[in-house]
């Protein structure tokens, strides 16, 4: 997907999903369910178990116009395998090696950034939106001061967003935000999905404009 549609779509869903998990059908059940819950951005951490898998089966079962990324990408060979088993965009914990190959595959690139040296640096290695990450470190106050000299840059904070934090995220102007530990739970790890759904309607509801 292009990234100005990406970031289109982005910027109107406003929560990216993230997913890390430890079993591989929990974590595709888990994906599955975010989709079919409407939330219509997710993504699948590598560190998951048998991730690349799991990303090869959502994409099978979603189609290819579902939003499925692939995260914690840290090698160029890391962002080759996410693309070939599927994923439509990646994320980086910081300015990685994967950065520059997300390019050259011309796959959207969320990079991640904490300083405004860093978020400089990843705008100059051509991040498509920067993740600021831990978002926790700062919280909505820091972003709030960190955005004011980068206003035309896509920002989507990462770590520790919950849906109070998520409405004062959104209300300094971010993109969207990107939900972890308070939407998937332990989903992924073999939780309740009914329990994830209903999470997944409280963040859309958060969410929406």
């Amino acid at each position: 997907m292009p990234t100005p549609q990406l970031l289109s779509e982005l910027g109107r869903e406003r929560l990216l999903a993230i997913v890390r998990g430890t079993d591989t059908q929990a974590t595709l059940d888990t994906v599955l369910t975010l989709f079919h819950s409407g939330v219509d951005i997710v993504e699948v951490s590598l560190t998951s178990t048998d991730a690349l898998t799991v990303i090869e089966k959502a994409r099978a079962a979603l189609g290819p116009d579902a939003l499925l990324g692939a995260g914690t990408l840290l090698t160029a060979r890391q962002a080759r395998s996410a693309a070939q088993a599927g994923a439509c965009f990646g994320v980086t914990p910081g300015i990685t090696a994967a950065v520059a190959e997300c390019r050259a595959l011309d796959l959207p690139v969320f990079t991640g950034a904490l300083t405004p040296t860093e978020v400089a640096a990843a705008v100059d290695e051509g991040a498509s939106a920067v993740k600021l990450f831990p978002a926790s470190v700062g919280g909505p106050q820091y972003f709030k001061a960190l955005r004011d000299p980068f206003p035309d840059i896509p920002f989507v904070p990462v770590g520790g967003v919950d849906a109070e934090a998520a409405r004062d995220y959104l209300a300094a102007g971010a993109l969207a935000v990107g939900v972890g530990g308070p939407l998937v739970g332990d989903a992924a790890r073999g939780g309740s999905l009914d329990a994830l759904a209903e999470r997944a309607a409280r963040f859309r509801e958060v969410t929406s404009r």
